[in-house]
């Protein structure tokens, strides 16, 4: 009987669990390790923080969907990993062996970077997390009282700005809406080298149509802008420039789980952790990680660094294709490995309308420099289908499905992305070849 454990019960860690509990036979273990007590919809804090959306919409009990779907639910921090002895130890609960191990942290949010950045002793939030989406609303309804400048973007390194748009583009609407919005300047700052970069160069039509609906809702965009520090009332950046603000949401860079920062060989510099196209960790055979955890590297070099983003979507498919190679290597199942294609497709939602990002693969190819299709496209019909897909997912959560066939069909026949690929079983020296190929 194996134990295989799970950390993180995010968009990644609890759809792979659920698809480890469907692949293997009953006398394995699946293990999901959280030091969060629910799942929540990351995605939707925006509307939290905008207070639009009560949290409670977002979240479901860890305990109670682990109980349903027959999991073994630690709740607790993974404080330390020996890859070696194949254990680790979670505050409060001791040390856990594992057979195999799948990694979902997510990934720590590097406040630090920025004197003044985050509401942890600074002056600024942000929606990735709850606790601070909760802390951005109470903030934003005392600005709705006394507005004044508001300045959203994202710091230097980060690889997450879908989420910085959108806070910006459904702010304006709340503030035209509430007759505010001539009392309120609107900066978005970032060190993307255009608008509607979002971390993936050359997806056609995104510049044109996101510094288009920006230019029309009156909000000034700064960009190669790297924020130094951020005092109580101005963003402070590279250049001297000060933007005063009475509300600002500023994205964080991010870095890499603290256990995985301290554990030799696991993770690089910042704690992402490298993986093979199957996702298991190069060194570490019984190792696997998905999403924002894994280490993939921004391809262009752009004059403020920026990170490359690991959308919910492409998440899921890492979670979903490392589950089933687990499954593959414990001989529950006769399949050949699974891979991430890596295609992504991102809702944006911006007030009354939206766009839509799709690039296929993230990751152009290294030689030609293209993708299979990447183009943008804009419609209200957007916040429609993204307030549809997040009522899908949390009722495939409640139901505890990972990424269907049903999923992946719709994806396919819509958009036509496919997110997994097999690879096909060979002979043991072609196959460690064919893997050694980081993603």
């Amino acid at each position: 009987m194996a134990n295989i454990v799970v950390i993180g019960a995010g968009l990644g860690g609890l759809p792979a669990a659920y698809e480890l509990r469907h692949l293997l036979p009953q006398q394995h273990t699946v293990t999901l390790i959280s030091d969060k007590s629910e799942f929540t919809f990351i995605p939707g804090l925006i509307q939290v923080a905008l207070n639009l959306k009560p949290l409670a919409h977002l979240q479901l009990g860890l305990a109670q969907l682990a109980q349903r779907h027959r999991l073994n639910w630690v709740p607790g921090k993974v404080t330390a990993l020996d890859p070696n002895a194949q254990v680790l130890s979670v505050e409060g609960q001791g040390t856990i062996a594992y057979d195999y191990l799948l990694i979902a942290t997510g990934a720590s949010l590097a406040l630090d970077l920025i004197p003044g950045l985050g509401p942890h002793g600074g002056y600024t939030h942000s929606v990735c997390t709850p606790d601070h989406a909760l802390a951005a609303r109470q903030a934003w309804l005392a600005f709705l009282e006394n507005p004044g400048p508001l300045v959203v973007g994202a710091a230097p390194g980060a690889g997450c700005f879908g989420p910085a748009y959108e806070f910006a583009l459904i702010a304006e609407q709340v503030l035209r809406r509430r007759g505010l919005r001539q009392k309120v300047p609107i900066t978005y700052v970032t060190p993307e080298p255009y608008a509607g970069h979002l971390g993936v160069s050359g997806v056609k039509h995104a510049r044109e149509l996101t510094a288009a609906l920006m230019h029309q809702r009156g909000i000034k965009v700064i960009e190669n802008a790297a924020i130094t520090a951020v005092a109580a009332d101005a963003v402070i950046l590279a250049d001297g420039c000060r933007l005063p603000f009475s509300y600002a949401m500023i994205l964080p860079a991010f870095r890499g789980a603290e256990f995985v920062r301290h554990t030799p060989g696991l993770g690089d510099e910042k704690g992402f952790i490298p993986v093979l196209p199957t996702q298991r960790h190069p060194q570490f055979a019984k190792i696997y990680a998905a999403g924002v955890s894994i280490q993939l590297t921004q391809p262009d070099q752009t004059p403020v660094p920026i990170g490359l983003p690991k959308s919910g979507q492409m998440t899921e498919a890492m979670a979903t294709a490392a589950a089933h190679n687990i499954a593959v290597d414990l001989g529950a199942i006769n399949a050949s490995p699974n891979v991430p294609t890596l295609e992504a497709l991102c809702f944006a939602e911006f007030g009354d309308v939206g766009i839509a990002y799709i690039a296929a693969p993230v990751l152009p190819d290294p030689q030609t420099g293209q993708r299979k299709r990447s183009y943008a496209v804009r419609g209200s019909w957007v916040v429609w289908v993204k307030a549809a897909f997040e009522a899908y997912f949390m009722m495939k959560i409640r139901l505890g499905a990972g990424m269907p066939w049903y999923e992946r069909l719709g994806l396919r026949t819509l958009f036509g992305l496919q997110m997994l690929r097999q690879i096909p079983i060979a002979a043991p020296a072609v196959a460690n070849s064919a893997e050694s190929a980081v993603n």
